[in-house]
């Protein structure tokens, strides 16, 4: 483990914290970040974790990495629960991961509450069923549960948009009816609510009446300069970027779903316009997306690519659907010449790789509604250059289209965004973000 710079020990007792995380390192799965972030400064904000999670065995579609483990302290306690394995079930159409592992998820914490005394127990995963969990134990045990919302639970979205859901409309109604007969329960019965978009609040404060603006808080994905430390030195087994080749490597690195679309079309179509007035310059840009596709291998969909064919450039952009290691990504990210954020067309999205992107100290281009959330927060930060649509007619589409040529491809990309020339008037570091946990576990607990 690398040791992050931290705070003195607090000479307090530390209360005991249950975390909920049924994915856990060296599984590299999105909502576990926030987990592994906040580890190496617990203890010294008076807090001793235990994380609760599922055995990567019976993970299914996320890459291992073995380097995560590098970035906590290796002796606090992780508990693996096994399940039934994804190869078992798909022979019969299924492979949710509660489905196959939640029982004994469910069984081997009821164990663990029983056996051990804990203050509170913090459930942090886009695997919703987990939040069921905290009415459970808090019936049983007496125990207070926070809630971190790194997505809407209740989701309207793919009914508004009459956009397909991921895994079908069939399997998206379903989970949705459960969660409009959990939500309320497991919202009312906890202590406090964290979000990672300031959206999600006002969101359920309308749903629930009897809900207040002092049990929630919005809290933004941090970033660790541990992490790429560990970065810079680590190299893929095979890159899929040729670094150094003389080109200019434009990366995004992440999930691109077809709700990114517009985004996507306004970036690729400034690009068409840069290749027909610059053609010399601009043979030497290269975009990459990797990453893009969360679901199985062998069930993956290209999302970019109809994108880039639709504007003429393919032959500049090439898309990689599956999950690739943290540290790849990171090795990426630290090495590229450009960095690309695209918004969806819903505007409470916060894109959670906004902070590592920053701290890699490249340039970065965002283009997303000009309502988003992410836009909004990014054109507070010195060095990103932010492009906001509100797409009502062609015109309005081409004059963007030339803001970005003329302002983000004409640009040097030579150039190191350095850190005393960039702005985070709300960045959060994993300390940071840690500590504003602390103060909110705390509350409850007193």
């Amino acid at each position: 483990m690398i040791t992050p710079n931290i705070d003195p020990p607090t000479t307090l007792p530390l209360r005991q914290l249950l975390i909920v995380a049924p994915h856990f390192a060296p599984t590299n799965a999105p909502d576990m970040h926030r987990v592994r972030l906040m580890l190496p400064y617990l203890r010294n904000l008076g807090w001793s974790p235990t994380v609760l999670a599922i055995h990567p065995d019976y993970i299914e579609g996320a890459p291992i990495d073995p380097l995560l483990a590098r970035t906590y302290p290796d002796d606090i306690p992780i508990i693996r629960t096994e399940g039934i394995l994804p190869i078992t079930t798909r022979k019969f159409g299924f492979g949710g991961l509660w489905k196959r592992c939640g029982r004994q998820f469910t069984l081997a914490g009821d164990r663990l509450i029983s056996t051990h005394k804990f203050d509170l127990i913090f459930i942090s995963t886009s695997q919703f069923d987990a939040f069921n969990l905290g009415p459970r134990w808090f019936r049983r045990f007496g125990i207070p549960y926070v809630l971190d919302f790194q997505d809407p639970w209740v989701n309207d979205y793919y009914r508004d948009h009459g956009v397909r859901p991921p895994g079908g409309k069939l399997k998206y109604w379903w989970s949705q009816l459960s969660a409009r007969r959990n939500e309320p329960i497991a919202v009312a019965q906890a202590a406090a609510l964290v979000c990672v978009s300031e959206a999600y609040g006002p969101t359920l404060i309308e749903r629930y009446p009897s809900l207040t603006s002092a049990k929630i808080s919005t809290l933004p994905f941090g970033a660790s300069e541990v992490d790429f430390t560990l970065a810079r030195k680590h190299q893929p087994h095979s890159s899929l970027v040729a670094f150094g080749d003389g080109n200019i490597h434009h990366v995004y690195a992440g999930r691109c779903t077809p709700n990114m679309r517009p985004s996507l079309d306004l970036l690729f179509g400034a690009f068409k316009m840069f290749l027909l007035s610059n053609p010399a310059s601009a043979q030497q840009h290269r975009f990459h997306f990797i990453g893009t596709d969360y679901a199985p291998a062998g069930q993956a969909r290209l999302n970019v690519m109809p994108a880039a064919n639709a504007a003429g450039i393919s032959d500049f952009v090439s898309e990689h659907t599956s999950r690739v290691p943290y540290f790849d990504a990171l090795h990426y990210i630290t090495l590229a010449d450009a960095l690309i954020i695209l918004g969806s067309d819903d505007i409470s999205y916060n894109a959670s790789k906004m902070h590592p992107y920053l701290l890699a100290h490249r340039p970065v281009i965002v283009v997303a509604h000009q309502k988003s959330q992410i836009l909004s927060y990014a054109r507070k930060i010195n060095g990103a250059d932010t492009y906001g649509y509100v797409i009502v007619s062609p015109i309005s589409v081409d004059k963007l289209q030339r803001e970005i040529h003329n302002r983000w491809f004409a640009r040097n990309f030579n150039e190191q965004i350095l850190p005393e020339k960039r702005a985070y008037p709300e960045l959060l570091t994993a300390a940071k973000m840690t500590a504003q946990l602390a103060q909110i576990f705390n509350r409850v607990v007193e």
